[in-house]
């Protein structure tokens, strides 16, 4: 070993605090190349490769350094840079052989540090070591490249790895003919490169400098190592051993190089050109403000952005307030430098004042108008209940109480003259049309339409804007509604009213308390605008699933409209009228090439479209369209008929099975309400055994539809002589109550009643077998208490084919309110006892 040549060689860099302590496969290492076992007599160099050292004295043991990039080619001197705690050793132990040389290999993955003999490439570059340097955690290698080798064997398959190399010294070449063909094409393309990337004209002079342009192998290795081509391609080029089958790749190489080098080129070329253009422009614009400045002409940044402030206010009708407030901002901008930050804080205030459509209103035309010559705040709309029912009844099919309803409405503003301080809130199901009756209103009015939604909003300041201190500050959102509108008087949806958030950044409903108070509105204030706006002329129409989450002040202060869901003769007429279209348009098809059979139509309704709006049945109108444009294009003729006995070719298995009462001893049809639309629940009962008495509930029952399940076990046992049952029923006997489907959660106490007749059924051993269905609560003093919903759950009666239901006494005006269309064929029941119910479901055999 050699401690003196190591210092000098690896600059210091600290053998670390085991200095002394060398593991054994190391000690062997250094061993074997101080006995000289690794080194091979010097021979005369032989084109093919062989173990064999050339005048230089390379070792026959190399150890190893991986290379993630690309390969290192003989020829190449330039620094690497590794780090220090996973090759100092490997680097150490180079140096202390006396034969400063390491093996610098490829590797096939890209992360060195888990390397293993495996992933390394078979060819690499012996390289000389000519300085270390070490920096923090890292050692920069000065090395020379001098050989390629082939590894023949693994002497260490561990860090630091070591190997047995086979060399392949380079010839004279003198004999090969063919050669300075080559070299002479490869000394050409260089030269096409070096006006495209001037950096290859330094490499070039001094590898000239340094080795000369008659040796052609090492000529190969210094052009395949200019090329930016990817790491297989020149490790490829590193193991032909050929120098005429190298010349050949690399020259593949360099033509590619050249060609990917001109694309830069153009690309360069194409920007600056663009850049130039641009500066020019920008030159000749100052110019032309000089120009005209001179002359007197032109106008400063400053004056011309003034200007067109003043030009807007002409056609405004401001408020006092907001008229003093734009005077002082307009005089603080003009003494405003152009680029200070204020400057531009100040410009955006004064764009979005001028910019809202003071005292610009809608006429009955939906134009544009001022109130100029009229009482100030005052618009007139269209009000006219005819036009607005012919516009009700062309955009929807159905919901007459709710236009009905919407006309009332409309009818009100015109005895009153105008349409203000109202605020609509629609209640119903997703798909029936809350949004499109919103802008039905809107069209009916006469007025401008905006929308936006509320569901998730957590932020306060969407409601009321942020403060101007902020940077970025913007408007609320009601206030940039009324900018892109450009009239004070629109109809403004607030969808999913019913979904909106509170967070640590404020309660949005809260804010919203002032925006649709009629008394508080008229003085909206925007905490961005800092002016007050008036609102109060804005039509505000609300949408929501349901009201449960809605916060009471905020309810309060709106009118409600309950859409309810579709039957299926609705659903089909707005099919026909609105849906089909729309798909066989929105499809590319023309009517004459698609007809759907009413029969189909239904089926699709009853079985694959089954919820309470039409969201869902225009998506199956819209699959069938699809298909169907298949099929034209596929040669079949056309019309294409959709029947009863193809619809699965477009639909698949129908979704829903038709809707049967079940039938049997403890099963009742009981009818619920959800935000979805109403459905029918059969609620069962059985005795699980007779020995000790227990009452157990399952279906995910909530707390009060335990209760209410509780008071009617209570009340059935105890009067079950009344009723018809054994006394003693109940007494020795565990009844288990359940409410299908048991992964859906449930809850109201409108179950009461269905779940008293199931466990009168049930002590009785009486099925029901004739369609009926019920709803109501019920207390433990056997009184039917009224419930909400009814529309909704007559219409799932309707729909599984129910005609005879059972409702609570105070629901009778609530029955008697729905359209004829829908009470017609049912016959109702009203209970305000439940003797009244028994009497009904166990009639008194004659």
């Amino acid at each position: 070993m050699r401690p003196d040549r190591r210092r000098n060689a690896l600059e210091s860099p600290g053998p670390g605090p085991n200095e002394g302590l060398m593991p054994k496969k190391e000690e062997e290492l250094l061993k074997m190349d101080a006995e000289g076992v690794n080194d091979s007599p010097p021979v005369e160099p032989v084109e093919g490769g062989q173990l064999a050292r050339p005048s230089d004295v390379l070792p026959g043991l190399l150890h190893i350094l991986p290379l993630a990039n690309r390969p290192f080619f003989p020829a190449q001197m330039v620094p690497l840079v590794v780090d220090r705690a996973p090759w100092q050793r490997t680097l150490e132990l180079a140096v202390e052989s006396g034969n400063p040389y390491v093996g610098l290999v490829l590797i096939r993955g890209d992360d060195p540090q888990t390397a293993g003999p495996d992933d390394f490439y078979t060819m690499g570059t012996a390289s000389r070591i000519h300085k270390v340097v070490q920096l923090d955690d890292k050692l920069q290698i000065f090395v020379e490249g001098m050989q390629r080798f082939r590894i023949e064997s693994w002497v260490s398959r561990e860090r630091p790895f070591a190997v047995r190399a086979q060399y392949f010294p380079e010839t004279s070449y003198k004999d090969v003919p063919e050669l300075k063909a080559y070299t002479v094409a490869v000394i050409n393309t260089i030269k096409e490169l070096l006006p495209l990337n001037p950096l290859y004209g330094e490499e070039l002079k001094y590898f000239l400098n340094r080795f000369g342009p008659d040796d052609p192998a090492r000529l190969a290795d210094f052009a395949a190592s200019l090329t930016t081509s990817d790491k297989q391609e020149l490790q490829e080029v590193l193991e032909k051993t050929h120098i005429l089958e190298r010349m050949e790749k690399v020259l593949v190489l360099l033509k590619k190089e050249v060609e990917v080098a001109k694309a830069q080129m153009q690309i360069h070329k194409k920007v600056e050109e663009s850049m130039e253009k641009r500066q020019r422009e920008f030159l000749l614009r100052e110019q032309m403000k000089a120009i005209q400045k001179e002359l007197g002409i032109a106008k400063d940044d400053r004056t011309a952005e003034l200007d067109k402030f003043r030009a807007r206010l002409k056609d405004l009708t401001l408020p006092e307030e907001a008229q003093k407030r734009i005077d002082e901002e307009i005089e603080k901008l003009s003494v405003l430098e152009v680029g200070s930050p204020e400057y531009g804080v100040t410009r955006n205030y004064l764009d979005w004042l001028t910019q809202l459509p003071w005292g610009k209103y809608s006429d009955v035309q939906g134009r544009t108008s001022v109130a100029g010559g009229r009482k100030p705040g005052v618009t007139k709309d269209k009000l006219d209940l005819k036009h607005a029912r012919k516009i009700l009844d062309r955009d929807h099919d159905g919901l007459a109480d709710v236009k009905d309803r919407i006309i009332e409405f409309l009818a009100v503003g015109s005895m009153k003259g105008e349409i203000a301080g109202s605020i609509l809130l629609l209640v119903g199901p997703p798909g029936v049309g809350k949004t499109s009756v919103g802008r039905s209103i809107a069209q009916a009015l006469g007025r401008k339409f905006y929308r936006f939604s509320l569901g998730g909003m957590r932020d306060e300041a969407e409601i009321k804007g942020h403060r101007r201190t902020y940077i970025g500050a913007l408007p609320g959102k009601f206030i940039q509604a009324i900018k892109d509108v450009a009239v004070a008087n629109p109809v403004i949806m607030l969808d999913e009213i019913d979904k909106i958030g509170a967070s640590y950044q404020g309660d949005p409903a809260s804010a919203l308390l002032e925006v649709l108070d009629p008394e508080q509105n008229k003085d909206f204030l925007d905490h961005y605008l800092d002016v007050r706006f008036d609102l109060s002329k804005v039509l505000f129409v609300a949408t929501a699933n349901q009201l449960d989450t809605i916060p009471a002040p905020l309810l309060d202060r709106m009118e409600i409209i309950r859409l309810s869901g579709y039957i299926t003769s609705e659903k089909m007429a707005i099919a026909e009228h609105h849906l089909i279209p729309r798909q066989i348009e929105k499809a590319g098809l023309k009517n004459s090439q698609l007809k759907i059979e009413t029969a189909a139509l239904r089926e699709v309704i009853e079985r694959y479209a089954r919820e309470a709006g039409v969201r869902n049945l225009e998506k199956r109108l819209g699959q069938i369209a699809r298909k169907t444009v298949v099929k034209i294009l596929n040669g079949v003729k056309t019309p294409i008929h959709v029947g009863v006995k193809n619809i699965e070719e477009y639909l698949g298995k129908p979704v829903f099975r038709p809707e049967k009462p079940q039938i049997g001893v403890g099963v009742v049809t009981g009818l619920a309400w959800t935000p979805l639309g109403g459905v029918t629940l059969d609620v069962e009962a059985t005795r699980v055994h007779q020995t000790t008495r227990g009452f157990k509930l399952t279906g995910q029952l909530g707390d009060v539809m335990k209760e209410s399940a509780e008071i009617a076990y209570s009340y059935i046992s105890s009067h079950s002589k009344t009723y018809g049952a054994k006394p003693d029923y109940f007494e020795k006997a565990f009844v288990h109550l359940h409410v299908p489907a048991g992964a859906t959660p449930k809850d109201g106490p409108s179950a009461g009643v269905t779940m008293a007749t199931t466990l009168l059924s049930l002590a009785r051993g009486v099925k029901i077998v004739r369609p009926l269905a019920m709803t109501g609560e019920l207390t433990l003093t056997g009184q039917v208490l009224p419930v909400g919903g009814i529309r909704e759950k007559v219409i799932a009666a309707r729909r599984a084919k129910i005609s005879e239901l059972i409702l609570p006494e105070a629901n009778r005006g609530d029955f008697d309110d729905l359209p004829e269309h829908i009470r017609k064929g049912l016959k109702a029941h009203f209970a305000s006892h439940y003797q009244d119910v028994a009497r009904v479901v166990f009639p008194k055999k004659k």
